[in-house]
C-alpha cells in the first residue's frame, strides 16, 4: 500500500535529496554528520517534519519506530511499544531512534511528561524526534530536552522552493506516465504552498484517469457557500451533506475560512462565540484526522445544531 502513495513512494531517503531552505538543510546535514539529538520539529501539516526525520535515519542507518501521536498517543503506547523498543540495544549498534509524529496531540498532563522521563531513562540507547504542528502544545520539560527546530519558510526562499517542487512534480508525473497541463499543476502548488504531501496527493488523485487538467483547481465561490448557510439554517442535513461531497476538494484551511466570514453576518449575535470556537476546533483537528469529509460534516453538523440563524 505504501508503494502505492506516491508520497511514501517519492520520500526522499537523505537530505541532499529533501526541498528545504538553505539554512535548514545545512543544520540537517550537520547533524548527519557530528550526531543526531533529540529533536523537536514543529512547522505546519505537509511542509516536511517527518520526511526529514526519516531521511536523516535513513541516511546515517539508524533503527527508527514511528508513532503517530493522534492515533496511538495514550499513556499505554509509551508503557508498551516504546518501552519494549527503547529498552533493546539496535542489532547495528547504532543508536536508535523514536519518531513521534504529531506528538503536541499528546495530553501534556499525562502522557508528554511520562515520555519525558523516558526520554530520560534510554537516553544512552534511544534518541527521540517529535514533529508538532503547534509547539505551544508541547510541554516546556520536553522543549528543554529537544533541539527546536522550526520549519519556517521566508519570502525569498518561497519562490525557490516552490520552483524545486515544480521540477520534483514533472519528474514525478513523467515516470508515471500523466499527461498534464502545466498551468494546472503550477497553480496546484501556489494554492496548496508548502504542504507538499496535499499537493502529492491531490496530483495523484486527480491522475487517476491518467491525465491533469484545468479541472483539478476547482474554486469555492460565495454563491457555493451561501447555500451551505442555508442548508444549516434550514437544517438539512442530508443537502450539507452533499454540499460538503461537491466541495471538499478544496484546501480545508480555505473552507473554514469562508465558513467563518459568511456565517458571522448570518448568525445571531448570541451564538457568534459557539461558531468561533467551533470553527477553531475543527479547523486544529483538519491538520489530523484521517478523512476530512467526517470532519467537515461533524464541524457543520454542531453549527446546525446549536447556532441560531437570522
Amino acid at each position: 500500500m505504501d508503494n502505492f502513495l506516491w508520497t511514501e513512494k517519492y520520500r526522499p531517503n537523505c537530505i541532499s535529496d529533501t526541498i528545504l531552505p538553505q539554512n535548514l538543510s545545512t543544520t540537517f546535514n550537520e547533524f548527519v554528520e557530528k550526531g543526531i539529538p533529540n529533536l523537536l520539529l514543529c512547522g505546519g501539516p505537509g511542509v516536511g517534519k517527518t520526511t526529514v526525520a526519516r531521511a536523516m535515519l535513513d541516511q546515517v542507518g539508524s533503527d527508527y519506530m514511528i508513532i503517530n501521536g493522534s492515533m496511538n498517543g495514550g499513556i499505554d503506547t509509551l508503557r508498551n511499544d516504546i518501552k519494549s523498543y527503547a529498552s533493546t540495544v539496535s542489532l547495528n549498534g547504532k543508536r536508535k531512534f523514536v519518531i513521534l509524529d504529531e506528538a503536541d496531540y499528546l495530553n501534556p498532563q499525562s502522557t508528554q511528561p511520562a515520555l519525558r522521563n523516558f526520554m530520560e531513562e534510554y537516553s544512552k540507547n534511544c534518541g527521540f524526534i517529535l514533529t508538532a504542528n503547534y509547539k505551544n502544545r508541547i510541554i516546556e520539560p520536553l522543549h528543554s530536552r529537544c533541539s527546536s527546530i522550526e520549519f519556517n519558510i521566508s519570502n525569498e526562499d518561497k519562490p525557490i522552493l516552490a520552483k524545486n517542487f515544480m521540477a520534483r512534480v514533472e519528474h514525478i508525473l513523467t515516470k508515471e506516465n500523466i499527461e498534464y497541463n502545466k498551468k494546472a499543476v503550477v497553480e496546484l502548488i501556489v494554492k496548496f504552498f508548502p504542504d507538499w504531501r496535499r499537493i502529492l496527493n491531490e496530483l495523484q488523485r486527480y491522475s487517476s484517469s491518467g491525465k491533469i487538467d484545468v479541472g483539478i483547481l476547482t474554486q469555492l465561490s460565495d454563491g457555493s457557500f451561501n447555500t451551505l448557510v442555508q442548508c444549516l439554517k434550514k437544517k438539512e442535513f442530508n443537502q450539507m451533506r452533499k454540499w460538503v461531497a461537491e466541495n471538499l476538494d478544496n484546501d480545508p484551511t480555505t473552507i473554514y475560512r469562508k465558513l467563518y466570514d459568511t456565517c458571522n453576518t448570518n448568525m445571531k449575535d448570541n451564538t457568534i462565540p459557539i461558531l468561533v470556537t467551533t470553527i477553531a476546533d475543527y479547523q486544529y483537528k483538519s491538520a489530523f484526522v484521517a478523512d476530512q469529509e467526517i470532519n467537515l460534516v461533524a464541524c457543520l453538523t454542531t453549527l446546525m445544531i446549536e447556532c441560531e440563524f437570522k
